[in-house]
């Protein structure tokens, strides 16, 4: 029988008495674009505002110059095929992973190709005008799903840690200055899906040859602890006139968020946790943009809360304390020097789990900080819409 339609049988049966959200969500088609058809999404809606989130590295990591991600897109690859030559047994034979992973770089290669050329994007760093989408991410996203689906079903710290390097190649290349985020984020979707693409175009191919059958569907219950770690971007928004002295008034632009999450639950309902973020505003003094931005790191930590509305769809909320650290800030009048202050934080969320392992989430976020920005003022305000994708244990 072909592999691909005994997969889809069983999720069929398995599918059947749950609503029609979880039936659609078993389904073999769902399950091969849940991931990388949303970060393609992501990659587009967030085109406009590829500024906000280059300003974060410009103002972070100026000099970042590193080539390790020339090294790591391949990692998993390698990774794969050492495992595969130290004889242990992965979901195809050789001839049958070669042709798989064969058919997933045509793809890859074929539709990044494409896009370069169609679309002549400039580089953040000027260099040239290919650099939509990323053929670095894409490459590293790819080889992390071959390595996941010839060997995931080991230990889920295998495709944890394949999509991890794959990250921290993606991440690279906006340090280095070559990528934005929107090409980071469309060349992991591309990566994902040429792959997945690749691997059902095998199945058609070699049906049962060189196959070998493992229980890797994932299992959801409401009885679960979401436990959590992920990637922070988001949008911001700081609203308010901040007076200063001699009539003038500072305001801020809207922004770019970005850091790390997590937190651990102690049943399906209640966890501890926290965040790290820097954030950056663009500076408007007496109504004209400053070349300055103001610069925050945010630290919290508390409460988060999850109700399951279904073993696969979450809503969550949180109530943090912390601080925040502002940078030195200059106008021509006027100066904020590098400060800090208590804060609060609280958030909504939704959650959707596309693997037992990985969730899809988006977020909105109210800080509160304590910080004197003006004379006249001793608080500022934050708001933060985004979403990340968040490795679940």
């Amino acid at each position: 029988m072909n592999p691909a339609k005994a997969q889809d049988d069983s999720l069929a049966d398995a599918a059947r008495g749950r609503s029609f959200f979880e039936r659609q969500a078993a389904s073999r088609v769902f399950k091969v674009t849940c991931v990388g058809v949303p970060l393609v999404a992501a990659g587009l809606v967030v085109k406009s505002e590829d500024d906000h989130f280059r300003s974060l590295r410009n103002d972070y990591l100026p000099s970042f110059n590193r080539h390790a991600d020339d090294y790591l897109q391949y990692l998993p690859a390698a990774v794969m095929v050492g495992m595969k030559l130290g004889g242990a047994e992965g979901r195809s034979s050789w001839g049958r992973m070669l042709a798989s992973d064969a058919f997933s770089a045509v793809i890859m290669g074929g539709v990044v190709y494409s896009l370069k050329q169609s679309t002549r994007v400039m580089r953040p760093d000027g260099a040239n005008d290919n650099s939509f989408p990323s053929g670095h991410t894409a490459t590293a996203f790819m080889t992390a799903t071959m390595l996941t689906k010839e060997y995931g079903h080991i230990c889920p710290w295998i495709g944890i840690g394949a999509y991890s390097v794959a990250t921290a190649t993606g991440l690279m290349r906006m340090a280095n200055n070559k990528h934005w985020l929107s090409d980071v984020l469309t060349g992991a979707g591309i990566g994902i899906l040429s792959t997945e693409a690749g691997y059902y175009i095998a199945d058609l191919i070699f049906n049962d040859k060189g196959i070998h059958y493992y229980d890797i569907s994932d299992n959801y219950s409401v009885d679960d602890a979401p436990t959590f770690v992920g990637l922070y971007l988001g949008l911001n928004a700081m609203p308010g006139n901040y007076s200063l002295p001699g009539n003038s008034s500072l305001q801020f632009s809207s922004g770019s968020t970005a850091g790390l999450e997590g937190a651990y639950f102690f049943n399906p309902y209640i966890g501890v946790g926290g965040r790290l973020a820097v954030s950056n505003n663009a500076v408007i003094y007496n109504g004209h943009a400053l070349d300055e931005t103001l610069d925050m790191f945010l630290v919290h930590a508390g409460a988060y809360f999850s109700y399951p509305i279904m073993s696969r769809l979450l809503i969550g909320s949180k109530a943090l304390v912390g601080m925040s650290f502002c940078n030195q800030m200059k106008t021509s009048e006027y100066a904020i020097g590098k400060n800090c202050g208590a804060g609060l934080g609280i958030g909504v969320s939704l959650t959707f789990r596309a693997r037992s392992n990985l969730g899809i989430r988006m977020f909105a976020d109210y800080n509160l900080s304590f910080n004197r920005i003006s004379p006249a003022k001793s608080t500022s305000h934050l708001i933060v819409i985004g979403g990340s994708v968040n490795v679940i244990f």
